[in-house]
This record gives C-alpha cells, sequence and structure tokens, in this order.
C-alpha cells in the first residue's frame, strides 16, 4: 500500500466570520444605536416617498408602567405588518402614541399624595395636573425605550401623545362636532360608578371577579290591590344588594310568570337525640314554638312565583332551627297583580317612605332566581329606571359620589356611626344596619352572606362599583345622526343641575336622552353597517364587536376627576342649553391649542365667551372626557392633522388586543362615524392575551409573570419576536422559560442555516461563476420552484396577517427543504467538486438566490439577527431593512418536476429510516456505508441508481421487486478526499475519479 496524501487542505470547507452563538444581548443594542445614527426610518420614508402606502394607526398604550409582556406582542405584531408592507415595496409608515389622560395616571399621583400626607383637593388644579404630566412623561420616555429595544421601527423621536397641547385641541375640536351637530345632551341615567374614584366608569374600565354578598328576602305589605285576597298579604322580593331598599319604588313582576299566594308555617325538625319521652318531645316543641313567636314569616301570607317556592323555603329554612313549609292559598296570574300597590317596609318613617309602591308588569323579571318579584330603585338600575320612568316614578339623587347617604335622607342618612359607604360589606351583612333595621320592621325574611357571584370592579382601584343614577354627558346611540339645525341643541339637564353632581336637582325632576323620532341613520345603526363593511381579523370579531354596539346605552362621556381635557362646554343657567356657537367654539379651540386643558378655567370664561354673551348667565361644565373619547380622537390628530404627512385617512388596520372590542376599536368607532359617517379603519386585527406555560392568568401575587425586560437581558430581542410571531396569536397564548428555550432552539437552526449560506457563498461572485436557472440540474431547478411556492405562500400570509404561517412556513423551509435536505445532498459537491465544476457553480448559485430571498423573508421577524446576517456579506450596502421583495420568476415553476421530487422525498424518507437501526446498532457509521435497494415501483421516473445514490447520500441505490426498503454495509472502498464508498476506489484511502481531476488541477494550479 502506498503512503496516503492528507487531503484536507484541498477541501472546500465554507468560511465565514459569522458566529455559531448569536450573543443577542450584548450585540442588539450596537445594531439599534447604528439605525440611530443612519436615521433609519427617516430614510425609509425617503426611499419609499411616492409608493403605495399602508397606514396601521397605532392604539396608544397607556403611560404608567414598564413595557410587560402583552405590550411586547402587541408591538412586536405592528412592527411586523408594518415590516412586511414595507417588504411588499410600499410606504408604511409606524407612528407610535400613547394615552397619558385619565383616572390611571391620576389615580397614581393622588398615591403619591396620600404617602406623603397630602389632599389633593388643596392642592391647585393646575399643579395637580402638572404632576399628572410630569408622570405621565416619565413613563412615556420609559417606555419608548424599552420598545425601541424590541426593534421596533418608528418616529419614535416624534410620537403622539394625547396630552400634546394640539392632541387635546384637536379633542375638544371633536366634542364641538358633536355638540354642534346635537348629538350630545345632558340627562340623569344610571351609571357606572366606583365610590372610591368618585366617578362615572366605562364599561370598558370594568372588570368582573366572583365575591359573596348578602342575599336577602324582604316582604312588602299590600295596601291595594283589584284581588281582594291580595290585600294584607306581602309581596316577596330577593337581592343581593341590600343597600338598594332605602331607595325602592316599586316592585315589578313578570307579565309571563304564574304567581301564587302562600301560608308560611313552621314544622318541628328534629334537632336533639337521645330518649324520646314524650316528656322530652313536649319541652322541646315548646321551645320551637317559642322561637316562632318573633319570626316574621310564619303565619304570613306571601306572594311569590310557583316554581321558586322550594327555593324560597330552602332560605328560609337554612336560617332557622325548624323548617319552613309553604301552603297554596290561591292561584295568580300575572294579570291578575296589575293595580296592585305595596308599602315601603320603612313606611312608618314618612315622607318618601310612606309613598305608594305600585307593582308594574317587567319583561326583564324571570324565574332564574330569587322570587320572581324584583324591587325597583331607579337610582341603581338601568332595567329600574327605564319601568320606573315609563311610569312617572323619578329617581331621587340620596347616594353621594363616595357611595354614602346623603346626611338629610330620612332612612341612614344623619348618623355618622352608620352611614357608611354602600359598598362596605359590614353595611350590607345580616346584622348592618339595613338588615338590622328590616328585621326590627318585621320585613326581613331571611338574610345570609353566602351568595356567590361574579360582580363589576373598577380594574385601576380594584374596588367594587355600584349603578348610581347621576347627570351626566352622553352621546345618543339612537338619535337620527346630524339634526338640519344644529345650534338647537338642548343640554337637557335636570335644573339647576350643573355639574357638581354631588347637589342634586330638586327631587323627581330628572332628564333622559333625546327621542330618537324624525328616521334616519343613528349613529348606532352607522355603526353597525361600517361593521359589516369593515374586515376582521380573525373573522369572530365581527360579531363581538357588533354584538356590543347593538346592545350598548347611550355613551357616557363625562368624568368627574382633574386629569383629562374638559368638557368645554357653556350651559345657560335659565333654559339648560348648551351653547353651540362656531365662534365660542373656535376661540375655545385655539386656547386649548395654546395652552393645553389649563385653558379651560372661570377666569377665562369672558374671553371664551366673547363679547355677545354675559358670563353671569352661563354654568361653566367642569367636567372631563372620558379617556375612550380621547383615544377615539387620535385618528383625527394624527391621521389628519398634517403633522406626520406620510399618513392618511382612514387607517388600513388597527390593530390590539381583543379587549379592545369594548375599548378603543369601539370608541374610533363611534367617533368617527358620528364625525364623518364612516369608520376610521379598513380592517380590524386582534390578538388574544398571553398567558403563563401552564395556561394561568399571569399575576404578580402568583409569581408566573414574564418581563420582556428580562428576557431581551437572557435571550435577546429577537427571541421574544420570533416567540410572539411563532404562537397562533389570534387566541390565548402561553409563555414561560421551557416555551422560551424551545424558542432559542429554533432561533439557533435558523441561526446556522444562514451561517452555512454565508460560508458557502465565501467569495461568490454572479458575474462570473453564476449559471442561468435553465442550465442548472434538476435538484437545484426543483428548489428554485419550491422557493417559489414559499414565496407566494409568505405574500399570502402577509395578506390575511398570518403571521404564524410566515414564522413556521419560513422555519420548515429552512430546517426542512434545505439544511435537512438540499444543503445535505449538495454539500459533498460544495466540498469536492471543483470550483469550476457547473454542479457546485449552480449550487453556489441557487444559494445566492436562496440568500437574498431569505434575509428579506426573515428581517420582518428576526430583524437584528437579519441585519447582522446581511452585513456580514455586505457591509457596504446598507441596511436589509431598506430592500424589498422581487417578483420570483414564473419559469421557475415546474408542476412535473415538483411532483417527481415529492414523490422522491418521500422515498428518501423511508431509506434514511431503514439506515438508522443499522446506524444505531454500529453496523455501519452513516448512509455513506448504506448499500440501499428499493422497490423498482416507488422510483419516480428519470432518476438512475447513481441520481438516486447521491441523493439519498449512500454508497449505492438498487431496485428490487420487493415492497419495503433494504440495506446492507457496502464493500466499496472509501476515497480519500470525499469519503464516498464507490467501486471506482481501488483501496481506502485513494481517490475516486471526480476527486483525482479536482486535484490534478490544483496540482497544476500551483
Amino acid at each position: 500500500m502506498t503512503e496516503q496524501r492528507d487531503y484536507k487542505d484541498t477541501v472546500f470547507l465554507p468560511r465565514t466570520d459569522f458566529p455559531m452563538k448569536a450573543g443577542l444581548p450584548q450585540k442588539e443594542p450596537g445594531i439599534l444605536a447604528r439605525w440611530e445614527e443612519q436615521g433609519l426610518y427617516r430614510k425609509l420614508r425617503e426611499e419609499r416617498a411616492g409608493r403605495e402606502t399602508f397606514v396601521l394607526h397605532d392604539g396608544p398604550p397607556y403611560a404608567n408602567g414598564d413595557m410587560h409582556i402583552g405590550h411586547a406582542l402587541n408591538h412586536v405584531l405592528k412592527d411586523m405588518v408594518v415590516r412586511t408592507q414595507t417588504l411588499l415595496g410600499k410606504d408604511a409608515p409606524y407612528v407610535p402614541g400613547w394615552d397619558c389622560h385619565g383616572l390611571p395616571i391620576e389615580w397614581k399621583v393622588e398615591e403619591q399624595y396620600r404617602k406623603k400626607k397630602r389632599n389633593k383637593d388643596e392642592v391647585p388644579p393646575a399643579e395637580f395636573r402638572a404632576e399628572c404630566r410630569a408622570y405621565a412623561q416619565h413613563w412615556v420616555d420609559t417606555q419608548r425605550e424599552q420598545l425601541k429595544r424590541l426593534g421596533i421601527n418608528g418616529d419614535w423621536d416624534n410620537p403622539y401623545l394625547t396630552m400634546d397641547f394640539e392632541a387635546e385641541a384637536t379633542i375638544v375640536a371633536e366634542l364641538m362636532k358633536f355638540a354642534e351637530a346635537g348629538n350630545l345632551y345632558r340627562g340623569a341615567k344610571p351609571v357606572m360608578w366606583s365610590p372610591v374614584e368618585k366617578t362615572a366608569l366605562a364599561e370598558a374600565e370594568v372588570e368582573y371577579e366572583d365575591i359573596t354578598s348578602t342575599q336577602i328576602d324582604v316582604a312588602f305589605e299590600i295596601v291595594e290591590s283589584p284581588i281582594p285576597e291580595l290585600v294584607g298579604a306581602h309581596a316577596v322580593i330577593w337581592t343581593t344588594t341590600p343597600w338598594t331598599i332605602p331607595v325602592n319604588q316599586a316592585l315589578a313582576y313578570g307579565p309571563e310568570i304564574e304567581y301564587g299566594i302562600y301560608r308560611v308555617v313552621d314544622q318541628p325538625r328534629a334537632v336533639w337525640t337521645g330518649p324520646s319521652e314524650d316528656s322530652i318531645v313536649d319541652q322541646k316543641l315548646d321551645g320551637l314554638r317559642e322561637a316562632t313567636k318573633d319570626d316574621p314569616a310564619i303565619g304570613r301570607r306571601i306572594l311569590i312565583a310557583a316554581n321558586l317556592v322550594d327555593a324560597f323555603k330552602q332560605r328560609l329554612s337554612e336560617t332557622r332551627p325548624y323548617d319552613v313549609l309553604l301552603q297554596l292559598e290561591q292561584e295568580i296570574t300575572s294579570s291578575d297583580l296589575e293595580g296592585t300597590v305595596a308599602r315601603h317596609p320603612m313606611h312608618h318613617l314618612g315622607g318618601f317612605f310612606a309613598e305608594p309602591r305600585p307593582l308594574l308588569a317587567g319583561d326583564f323579571v324571570t324565574t332564574d332566581s330569587g322570587t320572581g318579584l324584583v324591587h325597583m330603585a331607579p337610582d341603581h338600575g338601568e332595567d329600574d329606571f327605564a319601568l320606573c320612568k315609563a311610569n312617572g316614578l323619578t329617581p331621587r339623587f340620596v347616594v353621594e359620589a363616595d357611595g354614602r347617604y346623603r346626611d338629610d335622607w330620612l332612612w341612614l342618612g344623619g348618623d355618622d356611626e352608620r352611614r357608611m359607604s354602600v359598598i362596605n360589606p359590614k353595611f350590607n351583612a345580616p346584622d348592618g344596619p339595613i338588615c338590622s333595621d328590616l328585621r326590627e320592621a318585621g320585613a326581613l325574611l331571611s338574610a345570609s352572606a353566602d351568595y356567590r357571584h361574579s360582580y363589576p370592579h373598577s380594574w385601576r382601584s380594584k374596588a367594587k362599583v355600584i349603578y348610581r343614577c347621576t347627570p351626566q354627558w352622553f352621546v345618543p346611540m339612537g338619535k337620527p345622526l346630524a339634526p338640519s339645525d344644529p345650534h338647537s341643541a338642548r343640554a337637557t339637564s335636570p335644573s339647576g343641575g350643573g355639574s357638581g353632581y354631588d347637589n342634586p336637582p330638586p327631587l323627581g325632576e330628572v332628564a333622559a336622552a333625546p327621542a330618537a323620532d324624525g328616521g334616519g341613520a343613528t349613529l348606532r345603526s352607522t355603526a353597525l353597517a361600517e361593521i359589516e363593511r369593515v374586515r376582521f381579523v380573525p373573522e369572530k370579531g365581527r360579531n363581538r364587536i357588533g354584538a356590543m354596539v347593538e346592545g350598548r346605552p347611550d355613551w357616557v362621556l363625562s368624568r368627574q376627576r382633574a386629569w383629562g381635557v374638559p368638557i368645554t362646554l357653556f350651559v345657560d343657567r335659565k333654559t339648560g342649553e348648551y351653547l353651540a356657537d362656531p365662534a365660542v367654539n373656535a376661540r375655545i379651540v385655539e386656547a386649548v391649542r395654546a395652552k393645553g386643558v389649563d385653558a379651560w378655567t372661570e377666569e377665562a370664561a369672558a374671553d371664551l365667551l366673547g363679547p355677545d354673551y354675559d358670563p353671569a348667565d352661563y354654568e361653566r361644565v367642569t367636567d372631563i372626557l372620558d379617556v375612550w373619547f380621547d383615544s377615539g380622537c387620535t385618528h383625527a390628530f394624527v391621521l389628519e392633522s398634517g403633522r406626520w404627512p406620510e399618513l392618511r385617512w382612514p387607517a388600513d388596520l388597527y390593530l390590539e388586543g381583543s379587549d379592545q372590542h369594548r375599548g378603543w376599536f369601539q370608541s374610533s368607532l363611534l367617533e368617527a362615524c358620528a364625525t364623518r359617517g364612516r369608520a376610521p379603519y379598513d380592517a380590524v386585527l386582534t390578538h388574544g392575551f398571553t398567558m403563563a406555560s401552564d395556561g394561568k392568568k399571569m399575576s404578580k401575587s402568583l409569581g408566573n409573570t414574564v418581563d420582556p425586560n428580562k428576557v431581551m437581558q437572557q435571550y435577546g430581542a429577537d427571541i421574544i419576536r420570533l416567540w410572539a410571531l411563532s404562537v397562533d396569536f389570534t387566541e390565548d397564548h402561553r409563555i414561560g422559560d421551557e416555551i422560551l428555550k424551545g424558542v432559542a432552539d429554533q432561533y439557533r437552526k435558523l441561526r446556522n442555516t444562514f451561517r452555512y449560506m454565508l460560508g458557502a457563498l465565501q467569495g461568490f461572485d454572479s458575474e462570473t461563476e453564476g449559471v442561468d436557472p435553465a442550465e442548472m440540474p434538476e435538484l437545484e431547478r426543483y428548489v428554485l420552484g419550491e422557493l417559489h411556492a414559499l414565496d407566494a405562500t409568505l405574500r399570502r400570509a402577509i395578506a390575511d396577517f398570518d403571521f404564524n404561517e410566515y414564522t413556521r412556513a419560513l422555519v420548515d423551509f429552512a430546517n426542512e427543504d434545505l439544511s435537512a435536505f438540499f444543503f445535505d445532498i449538495r454539500k459533498d459537491s460544495l466540498y469536492c467538486d471543483g470550483e469550476g465544476d457547473l454542479r457546485r457553480r449552480a449550487y453556489r448559485t441557487t444559494l445566492d438566490i436562496l440568500f437574498h430571498a431569505l434575509v428579506r423573508y426573515a428581517a420582518p421577524v428576526l430583524v437584528f439577527t437579519a441585519e447582522e446576517v446581511w452585513t456580514t456579506r455586505f457591509p457596504d450596502r446598507g441596511s436589509v431593512h431598506l430592500l424589498e421583495l422581487s417578483p420570483m420568476p414564473e419559469s421557475w415553476v415546474d408542476p412535473a418536476l415538483a411532483e417527481r421530487f415529492g414523490k422522491l422525498r418521500d422515498l428518501r424518507e423511508q431509506v434514511m429510516e431503514a439506515i438508522e437501526p443499522l446506524r444505531r446498532e454500529k453496523v455501519i457509521r452513516s448512509g455513506l456505508e448504506a448499500a440501499v435497494t428499493v422497490p423498482a415501483a416507488a422510483v419516480p421516473e428519470g432518476f438512475g441508481d447513481a441520481d438516486l445514490a447521491e441523493l439519498f447520500i449512500t454508497a449505492s441505490v438498487a431496485r428490487g421487486q420487493g415492497e419495503g426498503v433494504t440495506v446492507t454495509r457496502t464493500d466499496d472502498n472509501k476515497c480519500g478526499r470525499c469519503w464516498r464508498l464507490l467501486p471506482e476506489v481501488s483501496e481506502d484511502g485513494a481517490l475516486c475519479g471526480r476527486c483525482a481531476g479536482v486535484i490534478a488541477q490544483l496540482d497544476d494550479a500551483a
């Protein structure tokens, strides 16, 4: 045997400086700094100027804390939209923004005050608002840097803030459009109210949590009825809000419910053990009879629904030492109850409580629970308000802003010990003042603090909310839009009610929404029509927001706080009309543009009203606007103002979490429909919520939150981005350590794909080495066809906003079509073919095409890594994010070739599975030592045995007549350079014909 030569230096191995270890946490900040230095966002705007535009309008996050994982997901999705549209060649600007007004910020500033023992009410309003503004600005600056760290490309130096004077002026101008068109009124009706925060709340500001309440059954004596048997009986109501009994004004029954008059009797219950001598039994019975003497239920005739008798008996029996029975005395139909009148249990107090309590038919009364009779408190319920109003009963405004009854109220008022907030559990407890007084009056039939149910809470203070009837400003949902005479609009407010809502209007005077008369499109109908037109992704969002708009009450605009845009209206003290003078409104808007919300002061009233109006004749409204109205106007001051000329109205897309169907999506829709007649967007994309890895809701108390800032410190921003774009974000999804490790592993595979291509393309010159695809081997032409198919898939995913599909398709192509198939097969050609060989040049040409496509495809997902990949190969060609996709040549599409290779790949999988047991048993070390026999019928037409051996990376392939694949170890010798085992190699270490020729060329060149 001759001495063998070392051929290691003759193999063309990939060479690149691109490191296998990413080091993203250390590398990404430097890339960010380079983008800022280059002015990447502005450069992109310049290069895309004049192109077709795509406008995603950013929904403003709230400026009151660090970025959380929901922020990260949301902004990565927005960035993905903008970058993929940019990739398609469009001009897709991104202007970030923040919501800066409202109770959350005000609440935080108040918390700081409380820690310092300061009283907010003693601080000048302008000073307090300045502190709120500073607090908001701090968190804007903090969140901005955190979001930039995610690689979000946007106009960060020029974001929009709802507290900018220009924005505040635009919000005021939008409000004036409502006022001048008559689409605004002041009326009194129950709204959700937070006694802790002392303000009305919108549905979007409320969350529901399970609580345990006191449930009570209360008897109202019937004093008048067309049915004589009813007089003297007691109508029994059931409620879980005992605190509303002091403002009861009526009882409601169901028009289709069957009732009955029942006699309540006691039944002894065995409550002892031992001998049952008659004397002991008699003694126990005597004790029970004594217990029933003061029982307000026993012996009483009551009116309740027939099919709720058993549940009622159980409630009464659970609170007594004996069982309760109900004996039917007379069946009563609901129609018999018309004209029946009861009296309040506290009628002996006189005044309001001595007034009759009529029984009224209410369609909302059901027999799901309770007694089939519902007590009506129009101050504290929507159904109560509507039914009582229809029957001439008006709210009394007796519960103040802090949730306590007025000092002058006959029951519970003026007694500091008993005058607690109505949300105080002690106030509603079975031994609290309400129940104690009802018990003393003989009206409390049962009371137990064990009723579990869902109840609304303020999502800021976490305190329970109540329905409270107060004068508020509303936008009517059912009134025809744009009346012919907008200046006739009235603020149908309670006389003298003003905006100091703790000074209620005279009893009995209350206003409601203007009647929907005259026909024409209403705000509700306009919004519903737009919901049908707008595209929703996913589609179920259409039904979600549609149902909310269909059933929502009038929009409550007013809030009783300090930090926000004021409701800049003057109301005539005599007529109750609000002033809708365009000249006055223009002065107000300009004043706010110059000084912000601090321009709306009593001192400025005369200047704002001008010479035509006497300030003494007008009340200046001091409420502020619902913060959802602020954010609902962002389309006006961002898309229409001209401050960002690259933007336009309407937006192509709004993108937020699914909770915004009742929040920003809806407030923007309603605002734009009322002022412009259409939605401010053409499509709405929603994402679900991020849950912990076990599927539970994230909570600091549970310790299962994931901080994106810490994730970036450990893994890098590209890992968060890859996670966000890999999950099905349209549904609730998960994140956790194990999930992130899996994403990091997926990232490493993608990174290694790029690393391999960079190494394999080292020194490639398309001018001298490039091969026309038409002249390439079939394998290269097949891969180019697969790239064409991938391009179509990704473009379709961009159009569908299906980024999960986009990322999955990209990853699968890189891993399965390239790394595990194409690269695996062609590495032999890359390493060992001659540099001028057509097959090797075709492979490198294909790699170059793949590189240019894949780095573009990956750029919106892995923004930092794609930049690193691109600049590693082309350090002088600018940023990868300035590139765009080019159309794939249709000549690459060859369905017949794709079908043949598809069948071949299926067969290849069978071969690899058959080889694996021999490799595990160390019969062979790799497929290169395998002699394979495959079923002849399974081989697609056009492939020779040598082709199959090359494609399967085996020593040889033969065709057999059997159905399965068989594998043995080859007897051929191994080439000393390419390591293939071939019949032509005379002995191990000798060269095959191909390698001998390449070595000869290299030796000649040397």
